[in-house]
Order: C-alpha cells, then structure tokens, then sequence
C-alpha cells in the first residue's frame, strides 16, 4: 500500500481573524493604568506579530523614539528584529509610558499595575491579559495565547504578496524554511501549485 510522505511543517497555523483581532482592540478601556498598558501589548501583537516573550523582555532603551525604530531581542535562537515604529504604536507607547506605567527602577517596559510593580517573568502572565480580552469578548480563536496574534500577522504579510524573506526577517526566524507554513493558508496561491497524485496512488 502507498504510503505519502509527511513532513515537519505539516500543520497549519491558525491565527485570530482579522476582525476579531479589532474587536479585541476596540474593545480596550483605555481610560485605565490596566487598559493603557493591555493596549499597548495587544497593539505590539498586532503590528508586528512578536512573541510574547519579546514584549516582556521589551526595554525603555529598545524605543528608538528619534529615528522611529523599535528593536525586538531574539528568543528561541531567531534574531534581533529593528522595526519602523509607527504612529499607532508609538501613541499607545506614550498614552501608557506618561499616564499608565508606575515608576520604577526596571528597565523593561510593561509592569505590573499592582505593588510591587515588576516586569512579566513568566509567559503565562502575558497570555492572561490576551486570554481575558478574548474571553470578555466571547470570541471563538484557536488559541488564547499571543501566538493567534503572530500567526495571523504572518499569514497577511504572505496573503498580502510579501517575499517569504521579509516574513522571516519581521518574525525574526532564523531559517527562511520556517516561514514556508504560512503557504497553507494562502488556498489560491497553493491551487496553482498542486501536485498531481503520482499514478501507483491514483490506480
């Protein structure tokens, strides 16, 4: 019997859709410490599509305000990402950096709002926030992690014609190979690509 040849990236990342992902944004009490700093992260997330380990590793001396640059660390052995800081993520910096974060010593950007204020140490903190606004919402997503936001910023970079290499260097990725998943949910492009079944199979 025929057997077909799997393969590593096999499954199919599946991000937040792109309306639920403005509704989450919208959805933001922004008149709050809590709901400036949430902005800020969700706004990150969305952007970029970073890991939710680079937004708590995020540094005030990561912001390059004067040259509109924002730098993202590696993580997971991928690279440095220097980024255009755009208008929209520079407004909701500022709204939670002047009436938002509280004073402290700590480099890192994002603090906690309760005493004593520290940065995020563990990923699960991070996802709670993205996991409570989801929630609030009622929104049906694969996943309630800050992964939903990163898969879907790569699938519009691919859905949107980018080069696979402008994917990686955004994303960070290390091997341009690991962009190559995102393919799968771009169905017109892989519809002109499909192979033909080989005869044994077939017959």
């Amino acid at each position: 019997v025929p057997t077909l040849r799997t393969y590593k990236l096999a499954r199919v990342p599946r991000g937040i859709a792109e309306a639920q992902a403005h509704k989450v944004l919208e959805s933001v009490d922004r008149t709050t410490d809590v709901g400036r700093r949430d902005f800020a992260i969700l706004t990150l997330l969305y952007t970029y599509g970073v890991r939710g380990g680079q937004i708590r590793a995020l540094c005030l001396d990561d912001i390059h305000w004067s040259q509109d640059r924002i730098l993202f660390r590696a993580t997971k052995g991928g690279k440095d990402s220097l980024l255009p800081l755009t208008a929209d993520v520079g407004e909701s910096l500022l709204a939670y950096l002047r009436n938002g974060r509280p004073h402290s010593a700590f480099g890192e950007v994002f603090l906690t709002c309760r005493a004593p204020y520290r940065p995020f140490r563990e990923s699960g903190s991070l996802s709670e926030i993205i996991r409570r606004h989801i929630l609030a919402l009622g929104l049906e997503v694969p996943s309630k992690g800050s992964h939903v936001f990163r898969h879907a910023f790569a699938t519009r970079m691919v859905a949107d014609g980018h080069p696979f290499k402008a994917v990686a260097d955004v994303l960070g990725y290390r091997y341009l190979s690991t962009t190559f998943i995102y393919t799968k949910v771009d169905f017109n492009a892989l519809s002109q690509v499909a192979l033909e079944w080989p005869e044994e199979v077939r017959s």
